[in-house]
């Protein structure tokens, strides 16, 4: 049976289907020397953003055949030790994009309404608010500068 680490934080969704591939363990907030100590029992790892998958851990994992990234990029990762060792390196690139484009908006509309200025003019005890009128989105034309993932996901 493979076994999996999980080093981060994912969605239960994503554990089912992880847990459908072999024994999973979750093991939150290690530190290296204890990645070190344990990646040897394992044939894969999943990791987020937050674990640095250096070659030194590579090299302790015997028995791995894949890392994963639930996230977009692999630059905590070194892509170069895995390949030399036959390893796969995956990530999911498109699972972000919903969350970025809606913070994309967000931002738009904050910046539009002057948001920040004004919840910092409350929490200095003041409130002008005739300084945070801002301009409404409605009517207006907006532009997007690219349309790869993120910006398509905006136009949508």
């Amino acid at each position: 049976m493979n076994r999996i680490l999980v080093t981060e934080k994912i969605a239960a969704e994503g554990l089912n289907v992880l847990r459908q591939a072999g024994t999973v363990d979750v093991r939150l907030d290690l530190d290296k020397p204890t990645l070190l100590s344990i990646i040897g029992e394992y044939d894969a790892l999943v990791v987020r953003s937050a674990t640095k998958v250096t070659a030194e851990v590579i090299a302790a994992g015997e028995r791995l055949r894949v890392i994963g990234r639930a996230g977009t990029g692999v630059d905590n990762i070194d892509v170069e030790a895995a390949t030399r060792r036959g390893i796969i390196v995956v990530n999911a690139p498109a699972s972000n994009n919903v969350a970025v484009a809606e913070l994309t908006i967000g931002l738009l509309l904050c910046l539009a309404r002057r948001i920040p200025q004004a919840h910092a003019s409350v929490q200095s005890g003041r409130w002008a608010r005739n300084d945070f009128i801002g301009w409404e989105v409605r009517g207006k034309t907006l532009g997007l500068v690219g349309l790869g993932r993120i910006g398509s996901e905006v136009a949508r």
